[in-house]
């Protein structure tokens, strides 16, 4: 925490710029998340919502301006270094999970322990082995010894999604991203993942960057921010 009882920001952006086939299409002066912060961000499709968070993660490079993260300026690092960075230290849930079919539910909750070291090490502190910390996050999601059995491809959509959300978590990354990954599911499903994903996520005292277009699930979020709010530029021409 910081003076004043205001957690100490996760992630910063200052005067961040992104321009897609020359013209702007993310313009936010600041824009601050805290340490431990459960952030819902939502706007329409094509609104730039992916945009950011590849500009959060590293995964693109800003025009112009910023991104702090964890206290490091991701622009001040090679790309080699930036990969290495995000490897250590997010989690990514992604819209259509992108598990690999050829490796088992363990194997893909494990990938990213064998790119990051850190993640590797904390997992075994953690729970004794990488493997073992799979196996917790997945039963705490909610899929059992059956659903760990069968190949990925052979899952339904909603354990896919969990096996995603385990790989995001494992190795205690201090930064979780979510980008639309309910999509797919009804308002049942989608109620009971949310709820299992921010109880692991408190669990873990992880920054939770949660990015969707359904208004009805801030309910779940102690904090909602508009697009809009922050991006002086409306466009629908990228997400």
């Amino acid at each position: 925490m910081i003076p004043g009882g205001v957690p100490t920001p996760a992630i910063q952006l200052r005067d961040l710029r992104f321009a897609w086939n020359g013209r702007d299409t993310i313009d936010i002066p600041q824009m601050s998340i805290g340490r431990g912060e459960r952030l819902f961000l939502q706007g329409p499709s094509g609104s730039g919502k992916s945009t950011l968070l590849g500009l959060i993660g590293g995964v693109l490079t800003p025009s112009a301006g910023e991104v702090v993260m964890l206290d490091q300026r991701l622009s001040a690092l090679s790309g080699a270094r930036r990969d290495r960075f995000r490897a250590d230290h997010i989690g990514f849930i992604f819209q259509q999970f992108n598990l690999l079919p050829f490796l088992d539910v363990i194997e893909n909750v494990l990938l990213p322990c064998r790119f990051s070291r850190r993640r590797a090490e904390r997992a075994r502190v953690e729970a004794g082995s990488e493997k073992s910390q799979a196996r917790m996050l997945l039963e705490a999601l909610g899929l059992d010894a059956e659903a760990l059995a069968k190949p990925v491809r052979e899952l339904s959509v909603g354990q896919q999604q969990r096996v995603a959300a385990a790989r995001a978590l494992i190795g205690s990354p201090e930064i979780l991203i979510a980008d639309e990954p309910t999509s797919a599911l009804d308002e049942d499903a989608r109620a009971s993942f949310l709820g299992l994903l921010i109880a692991q996520c408190n669990r873990e005292r992880g920054t939770l960057v949660f990015v969707s277009h359904d208004s009805g699930l801030a309910t779940f979020f102690e904090r909602k921010l508009l697009l809009r709010e922050v991006n002086r530029v409306v466009t629908t021409a990228v997400n």
